[in-house]
């Protein structure tokens, strides 16, 4: 049986996989650690950030030369980022206007000094005054490009009455010409990526260092636009030492797929149980095994009920059936049967329709000390609980404290809810609070699916990039849950197999926009899709 890493990985491995997404506090302490632990100049890397705007508006827009850019710049350093920019578009040949909100003795430190600079050089620039801020942006003439240097991350709370008429005043102006925000749309909350209550709607979003974390929530992306992380010089060490709470998936996970040998055998490719099916539900553990068999597992065997073995069968001979007990539904007498061939699997998936009667319950509770006493090998056990193994786990909180600590949980936002004791739209309205509540006293992996699903495990939440509307069907969390399977299958530790699981099943829902671009794919088709979407994204 394969063995996964038992170390838990360093913060400096962890971001070879994946990309920092800090919180807007996380990163002001970046800053705060690179300019006050390492020397570096808080004006030096305003003027990085203003040259990485830079390279984002020239790559988005094309050639700036005799272009009318209004740039919008805050009392803060967001506004010296803008001053910077201003500076070098003028070098660019463009013909830039900033209007900044504080008169020029407000300004202090880097962003007086980059305010200085472009006075200097003919930048020309106007005060907004206060209550005239927005009649003065609409008496402006229409621009070719406006910046958005009015707040960025440094914004927090509910915009005044005085910043929401400027942010949409910005907004009525954004609908003719191109919009780049610095850092953050302002407006934004840079941990939930909501409004408050309003937002700059920007065509494209320059975060510099890393991307936060409310820019990279999908609810951000009406305003947000295109993200576009760059350096501007924050030492690595800085990060290592204060890594961030948030990552966010990249296509580095799939390095952790194993070299396929020229000599490899089924055996030696992962063996997947599917513990699920009951009369009626069959399908659900027919995805999950074919799920698991596109991923690469070399066996996968559905456990279920003896009665319905040819119903779970049916259509699809590459898997194999386990018949369980005697009847045609989950009973404790199941376990009878099972124990005797549970150590022959490399992973196991409970609950894709297990069903939700009181025997059904009455099976799982039991499940936890049977797999661990077959397990007993000295490392994690490989297991998802999935679907209908959750609707219990959140009647029978008991049951969840003999899960094993590496036990993978894949709810949908309604699982989850049942699982914390919430409503739907609490938990929806901050997924990453509620994944962070979970795991502070649970020590599972978490995925918890949806749109930018999140996985977690300890203090660390991992953040899909990917929203897919092609995977909003009946029974793609099953495939899921059979990809993250044929993953620990394979030797994948638990909480980097849930994270490539996740990743790989996204891109099969954007793949699979190009042939439904309104939907009305399957979800046998997200499976399918599995092997040609590696293709693309992996070496040959």
């Amino acid at each position: 049986m394969p063995s996964p890493a038992s170390s838990t990985p360093k913060p400096s491995q962890e971001l070879d996989l994946f990309d920092p997404l800090p919180t807007p506090t996380e990163m002001a302490a970046w800053d705060r650690s690179a300019i006050e632990d390492f020397g570096l100049k808080a004006e030096m890397l305003m003027e990085n950030a203003g040259g990485a705007a830079l390279d984002v508006l020239r790559e988005a827009f094309g050639p700036l030369s005799g272009t009318k850019v209004l740039l919008v710049a805050g009392g803060g350093n967001n506004g010296g980022d803008a001053f910077v920019l201003a500076r070098r578009l003028l070098d660019e040949g463009a013909e830039p206007l900033v209007l900044h909100t504080k008169p020029v003795s407000g300004y202090r430190g880097a962003a007086r000094y980059h305010l200085d600079l472009a006075r200097r050089v003919g930048v020309p620039c106007r005060h907004l005054s206060p209550g005239r801020a927005k009649n003065a942006l609409c008496s402006c003439e229409a621009p070719d490009i406006m910046i958005d240097g009015l707040l960025g991350t440094g914004f927090s709370g509910e915009l005044s009455a005085e910043a929401l008429d400027l942010v949409q005043a910005m907004n009525s102006l954004g609908e003719i010409c191109f919009v780049l925000a610095l850092d953050s749309p302002s407006g934004l909350d840079g941990s939930t990526g909501q409004p408050r209550p309003e937002a700059v709607r920007a065509d494209v979003t320059v975060s510099f260092h890393a991307p936060k974390l409310g820019c990279a929530l999908p609810q951000a992306a009406p305003f947000v636009g295109r993200l576009e992380a760059r350096a501007i010089g924050i030492p690595r060490a800085v990060m290592n030492a204060a890594p961030p709470r948030q990552v966010l998936l990249t296509e580095r996970l799939f390095s952790l797929l194993p070299v396929l040998a020229a000599e490899l055998h089924k055996g030696r490719a992962g063996h997947v149980l599917v513990l699920g099916g009951s009369e009626g539900l069959s399908g659900a553990a027919q995805l999950c095994a074919l799920g698991a068999l596109r991923a690469g597992a070399g066996l996968v065997t559905v456990g279920c009920p003896r009665g319905v073995v040819a119903e779970v069968k049916a259509g699809l001979p590459d898997i194999m059936a386990l018949g369980l007990g005697t009847g045609s539904s989950w009973t404790p007498d199941c376990m009878d049967s099972l124990i005797p061939a549970l150590g022959r699997y490399d992973a196991v998936v409970i609950g894709p329709g297990l069903g939700r009667n009181k025997e059904a319950a009455e099976f799982l509770a039991l499940f936890p000390r049977a797999f661990a006493t077959a397990f007993d090998k000295g490392w994690a056990s490989p297991c998802i609980y999935d679907a209908d193994a959750l609707y219990h786990l959140a009647q029978s909180p008991g049951i969840m404290r003999d899960l094993p600590k590496d036990a993978v949980l894949t709810p949908h936002p309604g699982e989850m809810a049942r699982l914390l004791g919430m409503g739907m739209g609490e938990l929806q309205a901050d997924r990453v609070a509620a994944a962070h509540r979970f795991l502070a006293t649970h020590p599972q992996v978490l995925t918890l699916k949806g749109a930018g699903t999140l996985v977690g495990m300890g203090d660390l939440l991992h953040l899909s990039p990917i929203a897919a509307p092609n995977l909003a069907v009946g029974g793609s969390g099953d495939v899921l849950a059979g990809v993250i399977a044929a993953l620990l299958a394979r030797g994948i530790k638990p909480l980097h197999a849930a994270c490539l699981g996740v990743y790989w099943h996204g891109l099969c829902g954007l793949a699979l926009a190009t042939d439904f671009p309104f939907r009305g794919n399957l979800a046998t088709e997200i499976a399918h899709a599995l092997p040609h979407v590696l293709k693309e994204n992996t070496p040959c």
